[in-house]
């Protein structure tokens, strides 16, 4: 199978689909965009995600900005209308992620922007967090048949209850992110308290949307066994968008991959300490110790702890048996640092193992 499909068929089986989220960052250039695609690609995610918008049909001329950070745009519909792709420029996009072999995802804010991705190809659908009340938005997707994944940034329980209960109701599957709609976010609001709360509450996938901007929430989510991840992205810190400083960087997102996937491997891989005991065997001998004279000692002497060190290394008498040795008579002269076999001490019963 190629790697995609690999990534599908993974999830809630052990093993972490991470979505490298593009956003707005490329600022409204196609070029860019591709950019990104390979960027993502070479840092060893499962996915690269961008937003479909389309002015008109998501928004009115009088949408204010939340934070006025464009010079360009004199409104926000002025900015989602330089953010617009054409088809097939999308098209181009979602066929470079194929030849770059991993999944190309888009949230789509508009029924238009569903109708158009569809068309196009979506493995999955994402729902932005400001969308998980959109009734329409859900049913559009879910009447797709393809998985959709639900971020719940703005959404108290019960209106993540109903969400949940609409992609169900057209026999979709669902998958849900915990996610604190802050950027970036701080430590004491990531919330993986939720992950084992939403997996336990809905028995979905379960996952984070993060914006801390580093990679840590995403790792301590890995050794909590989640299904999915996503997280921003940016070539630089230096890079223009709203969504930077809520990102990691292409080299921290390949640190991110490669640490998920090395905690996966232990997760999969419970020990038994008894059966690493047995492969450190050899090493015992090294890196242990013996009881050994501290000095010359002559036959018949009656040995006390100023007579005896602990040395390596661990293949004479072991540091355990010390008090079993004191009080006893040496049966044969022995030189400093000698180590100290059974046959030396008279009544000493060495074990057997």
């Amino acid at each position: 199978m190629s790697k995609p499909e690999d990534a599908l068929a993974g999830l809630g089986h052990g093993r972490c689909l991470v979505i490298g989220e593009v956003a707005l960052t490329h600022d409204g250039s196609v070029n860019l965009a591709h950019a990104f695609v390979d960027a993502i690609a070479g840092a060893g995610a499962d996915a690269v995600k961008f937003q479909t918008h389309i002015a008109a049909a998501e928004s009115t001329p009088s949408e204010p900005f939340r934070v006025h950070f464009s010079r360009q745009d004199e409104t926000r519909y002025d900015y989602w209308k330089r953010m617009e792709f054409t088809e097939d420029e999308w098209r181009g996009l979602a066929a470079h992620a194929r030849d770059r072999q991993i999944l190309f995802l888009s949230s789509a804010f508009s029924i238009e922007a569903v109708d158009m991705l569809e068309r196009i190809g979506m493995p999955l659908w994402k729902v932005g967090s400001g969308e998980t009340s959109n009734a329409m938005l859900i049913d559009r997707m879910a009447a797709t048949g393809a998985p959709v994944l639900l971020s719940s940034g703005m959404s108290a329980i019960a209106e993540v209850d109903a969400a949940v209960a609409r992609v169900r109701s057209h026999g979709a599957g669902v998958g849900l992110f915990q996610c604190t709609t802050a950027y970036p976010c701080p430590p004491e609001k990531v919330g993986l308290n939720m992950i084992p709360f939403y997996r336990e509450r809905y028995g979905c996938w379960v996952g984070l949307s993060d914006h801390s901007a580093t990679i840590y929430p995403g790792l301590a989510g890995a050794a909590l066994g989640m299904d999915m991840l996503e997280v921003h992205v940016a070539l630089s810190r230096e890079m223009f968008g709203p969504d930077v400083p809520a990102s990691v960087t292409t080299t921290e997102l390949r640190n991110l991959v490669d640490g998920i996937r090395f905690i996966e491997i232990m997760r999969a891989h419970p020990v038994d300490k008894d059966a690493l005991a047995v492969e450190a065997a050899p090493l015992r001998n090294i890196f242990t110790r013996s009881i050994v004279a501290g000095h010359d000692l002559a036959a018949g002497t009656v040995l006390t702890r100023e007579h005896l060190l602990i040395k390596k290394p661990g293949t004479g008498l072991p540091p355990g048996r010390l008090d079993e040795i004191v009080g006893r008579r040496l049966r044969r002269a022995v030189v400093a640092d000698q180590l100290l076999a059974a046959e030396d001490i008279e009544g000493f019963i060495p074990t057997t193992e």
